[in-house]
């Protein structure tokens, strides 16, 4: 019985003789993987990930905004698992496609106000302030990846199902920001009803540009830290014999 049992504990596969589909969800949207054995201790394994989400005419701050956020990854990893009959694996790997990005778009009404470098601007009533912005998270396209995790997509002790879960980080560089701004705006809020002197057109006036360039200096200080995104999903797997 313990020698059947021992037997039992591991299943002997040959190279690239099992396939497996999964599913789940992820910090980047639905999770799709597949996967393959390589040897007893290795798995090549592909995912990707998708997700999109647009708003519409929402009120904050008093300007309307529209944002959309569009997250779309493609890659491969190498998972090395030191331990074949456990689940727990490392995972170096690679994106090849990063596609992942967040744009808005924003009109003031009369008497809404940003800031931009210790300055507020007063949307003017006849040409109302508008803002376009983007916040890239893609400026390595092609990216290094580390992951970790448990769960094994081609089960070693046999069977179809399993649970894999996953956690790391994709080196995709600092975030890019990029802000557009259109229309005229007031720094005396009493000239915002009658496009008073202090009025002026924000994608032209030096003045407000300059503005603009600092605050966005210090906003990619800000998200400097998202240069290291993080990878966390967990799903569902289905494995089969194929050879």
């Amino acid at each position: 019985m313990a020698a059947a049992r021992t037997a039992k504990a591991e299943v002997t596969l040959k190279p690239f003789s099992e396939f497996a589909l999964g599913g789940g969800i992820s910090l980047m949207g639905v999770n799709m993987q597949a996967a393959t054995n390589m040897n007893r201790y290795l798995n090549l394994r592909g995912a990707g990930n998708y997700f999109q989400y647009n708003v519409n005419n929402i009120t904050v701050s008093d300007f309307s905004v529209a944002g959309k956020v569009n997250f779309a990854t493609g890659g491969a990893s190498l998972d090395y698992y030191p331990f074949p009959a456990h689940g727990f694996r490392l995972s170096p790997g690679v994106l090849f496609y990063n596609g992942n990005q967040i744009a808005a778009s924003a009109t003031g009404t009369t008497g809404s106000k940003i800031k931009l470098n210790g300055t507020d601007y007063y949307t003017d009533s006849t040409n109302p302030l508008g803002l376009n912005a983007t916040l890239g998270l893609n400026t390595y396209k092609q990216a290094f990846t580390m992951t970790t995790g448990w769960g094994n997509m081609i089960p070693r002790k046999g069977g179809h199902f399993s649970f894999p879960f996953e956690l790391g980080a994709a080196f995709t560089g600092s975030p890019s920001v990029n802000v557009g701004l259109s229309g005229w705006a007031c720094t005396n809020p009493s000239d915002a009803a009658d496009n008073g002197d202090t009025c002026v057109n924000m994608a032209t006036n030096t003045g407000a540009q300059s503005d603009l360039n600092t605050q966005v200096a210090k906003w990619k200080s800000d998200v400097n830290a998202l240069k290291v995104y993080p990878i966390f999903s967990f799903g569902v797997a289905y494995a089969f014999h194929v050879r």
